[in-house]
């Protein structure tokens, strides 16, 4: 059984650095699109008894998540002996829990798509719920970005270290973060008086005269960014950076970022940022290799664990 690499059109470019890790070649589809919007797919070359693993981030537009949901339909009806679904971005996350009366749990939703579509194992990064692992029947490999981000941060020589989480949530990987780090811990009790608004009601730790980090799983409309970093320049801190996983950078993000008081932020290539959204404070990180590395150890059935090993 051969395994074979395809890459929806979600972020094609890294596709092409997970399958330069590999030393592959990725796979040859076709995708076009009807004159009413409506997608049209076919694998150009057999996989008939072959490993597939599909490459395709979920962030919107909403076709992303279709085009990955039509690209396993036809793994599976040509065939294939294994298809993978290879989810760099999982898009919904937020959406995990019924937590008001009449809404969608979106994240459960598209997990039964993902697996009715005819997934046999799901590999993504830094789910904004890592509960979302439940709701599948089917093997998920839940990868971590801080195999590279680590030593990106420490290759920014920062000393006198604290990491800031921008609200409860992120509580949990700031503090992973802050113990690889040698770094202390400060946290922000926010409250969100809309969707997409924050504001900072408390900051608990301390960041003054420290070199602040800000650690989040994913940056959307920076509105708990920029909010938390205004509230670390206010009480002393001598510079603030920020990490993150996924660059969604939508709305008024860019705009937000630009007058916001962070010298620069690492966010990875889970999403494919728009050149339109380039500005200089975003510092790309790759993480192509650490699923390029996933991808060769499960078609060889090999562990995954050494990819949760962190020292740098």
């Amino acid at each position: 059984m051969k395994a074979k690499l395809f890459c929806g059109r979600s972020n094609p470019e890294f596709g092409v650095a997970v399958a330069k890790y590999l030393d592959m070649e990725l796979g040859k589809m076709t995708i076009k699109p009807f004159s009413d919007g409506e997608l049209w797919i076919r694998f150009d070359e057999n996989i008939r008894g072959e490993d597939v693993f599909i490459i395709q981030s979920t962030n919107p537009p909403d076709t992303n998540m279709i085009e990955l949901l039509l690209m396993m339909d036809a793994a599976k009806r040509a065939s294939a002996r294994r298809v993978t679904a290879v989810v760099p971005y999982y898009g919904y996350a937020r959406q995990d829990r019924k937590d008001q009366p009449r809404v969608p749990i979106s994240a459960k939703l598209f997990a039964d798509l993902i697996q009715t579509a005819g997934a046999d194992r799901v590999v993504s990064m830094d789910l904004h719920s890592s509960q979302i692992q439940g709701y599948f029947n089917i093997p998920f490999d839940h990868l971590y970005s801080k195999k590279v981000l680590v030593g990106a941060i420490q290759n920014l020589g920062l000393d006198n270290l604290v990491v800031l989480a921008p609200d409860i949530g992120s509580v949990p990987m700031s503090r992973s973060y802050a113990k690889l780090l040698n770094a202390t811990l400060a946290i922000i009790d926010k409250r969100r008086p809309g969707h997409n608004k924050a504001e900072v009601m408390h900051l608990i730790g301390k960041v003054g005269a420290k070199n602040v980090l800000i650690m989040d799983d994913m940056i959307d409309t920076a509105g708990t960014m920029v909010a938390a970093a205004k509230k670390a320049r206010s009480m002393g801190a001598l510079s603030v950076n920020a990490a993150v996983t996924h660059g969604v950078l939508s709305g008024p993000a860019i705009r937000r970022l630009k007058k916001a008081p962070i010298d620069r932020i690492l966010v990875t290539d889970t999403i494919k940022i728009d050149s339109r959204k380039q500005i200089d404070k975003l510092v790309p990180i790759s993480v192509a290799p650490v699923f390029g590395e996933a991808i060769q150890r499960i078609h060889y059935e090999k562990s995954i664990s050494v990819l949760f090993d962190y020292s740098v």
